[in-house]
């Protein structure tokens, strides 16, 4: 009975504490979520210009293609 008693002590103590968490509005959810992917793509655009002037300097000057 024990373990019953703390599962059910668990769980309602992890209920108490969902009461307190302040959720983010769905306009707040958007601007996040928009404050995300607009960070993404900045840093996906700035890897992958780093990446075409790495490979343009190795083919040039390392490995000497054409």
């Amino acid at each position: 009975m024990v373990f019953f008693e703390k599962i059910s002590k668990f769980l309602r103590e992890v209920r108490s504490e969902t009461k307190k968490i302040n959720w983010p509005t769905k306009k707040e959810t958007i601007n996040y979520t928009l404050i995300v992917i607009f960070t993404f793509l900045i840093t996906a655009l700035i890897l992958g210009g780093f990446d075409w002037l790495f490979n343009k300097f190795l083919n040039k000057f390392i490995l000497r293609i054409p």
